[in-house]
């Protein structure tokens, strides 16, 4: 498989630096700016952002409807590229990517997860889970064996033959949770990942999220409106007029 610039296994050195380094960032964020040219001029989104996300960090990003985050978490997970400024997943610049890295890198490094599941209706439960692994390349016994563990890990190791229709809304979301960790993502990128469910609902699929996260040291950043959930994480920002600002847990 086609290698990526700047990804590589922790050699024993790294692994003994200093406590000051024990939570190194995985996403650096730097100067990122995202426009776009419509019929009336140009339409900033946002310019000058920088922030970075260590490693095993449950960020949360808020703000208003159309503020960009959306477009924000595209580019954090190389769907989308910015105008200005880059990506950086420890070394590699997600602006050096051409199509097919940028792809392998989401493959291996990226879990994604979407306010609406987008399941394959044709497919069951398992066959779903399975698609990213198949895209990889492994074979299909390995791919459905892996898939299956993974929906044992979301409590749905009984649905694994429904196809979406024949499941919850809730059911669907954690389907699309195991689809996305099930290549073992180094980052989950979560996008409204509750927008969609019910109050109950919502609790239950964050409360399966921050399980995953801590259970597979995953670095998160999840975009919500719900700042009750967003409390729930390490650090909050906002993303408001363009700018991004720290926001206090209380404040939300």
């Amino acid at each position: 498989m086609e290698a990526l610039p700047g990804i590589e296994t922790p050699s024993a050195e790294a692994l003994s630096r200093s406590a000051a380094e024990a939570h190194p960032k995985v996403v650096s964020v730097q100067k990122l700016k995202k426009e776009y040219v419509t019929g009336r001029g140009r339409l900033v989104l946002f310019e000058s952002l920088s922030f970075d996300v260590p490693e095993g960090e449950m960020l949360a990003i808020i703000g208003q409807s159309g503020a960009g985050k959306s477009t924000l978490l595209h580019i954090l997970g190389a769907l989308d590229t910015p105008s200005a400024g880059d990506v950086f997943f420890t070394s590699l610049s997600l602006r050096s990517l051409n199509t097919r890295q940028a792809a392998l890198f989401r493959n291996r490094e990226v879990g994604y997860v979407w306010q609406f599941h987008y399941l394959l209706p044709e497919f069951t439960a398992l066959e779903n889970v399975a698609m990213p692994l198949l895209a990889r390349g492994e074979t299909k016994a390995e791919a459905l064996s892996s898939a299956e563990q993974w929906l044992n890990e979301v409590e749905l190791g009984d649905r694994v033959g429904h196809r979406a229709g024949e499941l919850s809304g809730g059911e669907q979301q954690r389907v699309s949770l195991a689809r996305a960790l099930v290549t073992k993502p180094r980052v989950l990128l979560a996008d409204e990942p509750t927008g969609d469910l019910d109050g109950q609902t919502a609790d239950m699929v964050f409360s399966l999220i921050e399980r995953l996260h801590a259970t597979h040291r995953l670095t998160s950043v999840i975009v919500t409106h719900n700042t009750a959930l967003a409390r729930r994480c390490d650090r909050i920002l906002r993303l408001h007029k363009g700018r991004m600002e720290e926001v206090s847990p209380l404040e939300g």
